[in-house]
């Protein structure tokens, strides 16, 4: 395994491993909130699913900047 491919898996595994405890406490999270406003537990979960795929577009528009 490269040094390369080495980052990238251990970068895999800690974004897998945030977003899994994250998604285990959503719910948890939700309700919290939901005890405040139901649109603000709608907007945490929206802010989360968002924020997963935000990641991966930053990263896919940083290696697409390095490539050049």
């Amino acid at each position: 395994m490269t040094p390369e491919n080495r980052s990238a898996a251990i970068a895999a595994a800690v974004l897998l491993a945030v977003f899994g405890v994250g998604a285990y406490y959503l719910p948890t999270i939700m309700i919290a909130v939901g005890n405040l406003s139901t649109v603000a537990a709608g907007i945490v979960a929206i802010l989360f699913v968002a924020a997963f795929f935000l990641v991966f577009w930053l990263r896919g528009r940083s290696r697409r900047d390095n490539r050049d």
